[in-house]
């Protein structure tokens, strides 16, 4: 596959005139409409738009202004990301009847305002709820390591694009791991920030206490930088928090000494394919843990995160599915008819359970810093693939791709899918997880893998 520069290298080289941002947006624009009638990555490109930034950040540079840290970098967002002009579907044909967006999303406008050009938007499961990026209105999205397997979801379109190399970095959204687990899956970067980190405004949301949104890249300096733009408060997201931005870049060169890193155990351990669990033992093995931890009742806890996904999603929605059903895609459809349907007073028993389990995982989290596990119990999976295997039994893929990733989005923790490639091998996906608001640990031992060459790109 080819590979373009990394964001930061781009952006170096526009700013310093060995590139233009028009000649390398339009490079890209040519690669993507050559390339994405397979790949089925974008539902929708940005050309002139795009074109317009690129040039302005062009005539910047020749009157000596500064650009921005990511001038004239290219990116595209999942299209449940409000962009100005264009209809935000999410996914999901119900919404292609919408008006087009009268501004751009918040992390959007972010990112525009430090340089970066937007070319478009990207596929996804319909409305958020999937992880498989297999959506009955756009199309599959299939992995760029190999077409015939899954690329993840529900942000499949933004982890392809990278791993397919049509753009550096893309904005994906993360529910029970809709970030992480297409990120995974197509070796690539993502990040999961704490709960309320990052605005959602202008995001369409899935489920409101779980839904968080995040940058997902190719090199991990692009996915600090990005993640460090994106940052601050934003009154039209009440859930964003009032803590002031703290970065993360700079804690990629400061090493591990003196955290505390140990392997989560218990659920995390089940069901991971041999090769798996081999990048796994050689991942701890290169970090030197030897501990081990346990989060309590973690079945319990992933139980009670799909009911309040179930629920919360299933009421966004209700009268969408009262007065036209058969718009949706009927593998969506049914599970939010089923979340209709779910008792109130299991939604509440959920909750209690969450709050219960949040307070003993912070207690763990006074002995630990970071915690490692596998992001996904296998690698892709065969696009036909309709069950996983887990300790010798069979259960439903779509779900169960999550098994890893859910129990930790229930609670809010920032977790950050680091890609682990082999010859030969489709890429592997290792979750560094710590307490909230410590994303800097997250990048400390991300970085430490890439130094002893275990993570990285492929």
């Amino acid at each position: 596959m080819t590979q373009p520069p990394d964001a930061l290298a781009l952006a170096a080289a526009i700013k310093a005139r060995r590139l233009s941002a028009v000649t390398v947006l339009e490079a890209m624009l040519a690669d993507i409409a050559r390339r994405n009638p397979a790949l089925n990555c974008f539902t929708a490109v940005t050309v002139e738009r795009a074109r317009s930034q690129a040039q302005a950040i062009d005539d910047a540079i020749a009157a000596g202004k500064d650009p921005g840290p990511l001038a004239g970098v290219p990116f595209a967002v999942k299209n449940l990301f409000d962009v100005e002009g264009i209809t935000t579907v999410a996914g999901a044909k119900l919404n292609q009847k919408n008006p087009p967006a009268a501004q751009d999303a918040t992390v959007v406008a972010r990112l525009k305002q430090a340089g970066a050009v937007l070319v478009g938007a990207l596929n996804m499961d319909e409305y958020a709820y999937g992880f498989v990026t297999i959506n009955a209105h756009f199309g599959t999205t299939p992995n760029p390591h190999d077409p015939s397997r899954m690329s993840g979801g529900s942000s499949g379109g933004s982890a392809a694009a990278i791993a397919a190399g049509l753009v550096p970095f893309t904005l994906g959204s993360d529910t029970n791991g809709s970030i992480r687990v297409p990120a995974s899956l197509c070796g690539v970067y993502g990040l999961k920030p704490t709960y309320g980190r990052l605005s959602r405004a202008g995001a369409f949301l899935f489920s409101s206490s779980l839904d968080h949104v995040g940058p997902l890249a190719r090199s991990l300096p692009d996915l600090a930088t990005i993640y460090d733009i994106m940052q601050g408060p934003d009154s039209a997201d009440p859930v964003c928090t009032q803590r002031p931005p703290e970065p993360v870049a700079t804690s990629l060169t400061q090493g591990i000494e003196g955290l505390r890193i140990a392997q989560l155990g218990g659920h995390f351990e089940r069901g991971m394919e041999p090769l798996v669990r081999d990048i796994l033992t050689e991942v701890l093995q290169v970090l030197s843990v030897s501990e081990a931890v346990e989060f309590p009742e973690t079945h319990r806890a992933r139980a009670a995160a799909y009911i309040i996904t179930a629920c919360e999603g299933s009421q966004l929605h209700l009268d969408r599915l009262r007065q036209s059903p058969m718009e949706f895609d009927p593998a969506t459809r049914d599970r939010f008819l089923a979340g209709a349907m779910l008792p109130a007073a299991w939604y509440l028993q959920a909750q209690r359970l969450r709050r219960w389990y949040r307070d003993r995982v912070r207690e763990i989290f006074q002995h630990v810093d970071v915690l490692i596990t596998p992001t996904t119990p296998c690698v892709a999976p065969p696009l036909d693939q309709t069950t996983l295997e887990i300790d010798g039994e069979l259960y439903p893929l779509r779900p169960h791709l999550g098994f890893y990733t859910q129990p930790l989005s229930f609670i809010g923790l920032p977790v950050l899918s680091v890609p682990i490639h082999r010859p030969g091998q489709l890429p592997v996906g290792i979750q560094l997880i710590a307490a909230p608001y410590q994303e800097a640990n997250l990048f400390r031992v991300a970085a430490q893998l890439e130094r002893r060459g275990v993570g990285g790109r492929g």
